[in-house]
């Protein structure tokens, strides 16, 4: 499966299981349901996979991403009402902490899913999509 085809197949899991709960219920249980869509749609993924992070070359600790799906994306789930930078940074640091090219972060706590397409600057000329991280 292709990058895009990839990043529309989980935005499609995400908005049946938005479309299905609506917003209000805690991060956990998004992450759940979208478990179970991953699944029917036959994608291989990871929850909550950790990851060590080093500052230069000393390990300093580790994090862990929401998902990382065909172990070509990371994905960060949210249940806020409103995405703010903080949001955008943790999400764009799990990108580059796992040294993908892109990832996505989505929100599952507006009226309407939310989501954004984070992209690896380490990448930039192989997407050609650099400037798109809003």
């Amino acid at each position: 499966m292709q990058k895009e085809n990839l990043t529309y197949a989980v935005i499609g899991c995400a908005m049946k299981v938005h479309n299905t709960l609506g917003p209000g219920f805690q991060e956990v249980i998004y992450q759940r349901c979208l478990a179970i869509e991953l699944e029917r749609v036959n994608l291989n993924f990871a929850r909550e996979q950790e990851h060590v992070i080093y500052y230069e070359t000393i390990e300093v600790g580790t994090r862990r991403a929401d998902f990382v799906i065909e172990n070509r994306i990371v994905v960060e789930l949210k249940a806020v009402v409103n995405l703010e930078d903080v949001h955008l940074a943790q999400a764009k640091n799990y990108v580059v902490a796992y040294d993908f090219p892109n990832g996505l972060l989505i929100n599952f706590g507006a009226r309407s899913l939310q989501y954004k397409l984070l992209f690896n600057p380490k990448y930039k000329s192989e997407a050609g999509l650099g400037n798109e991280q809003n």
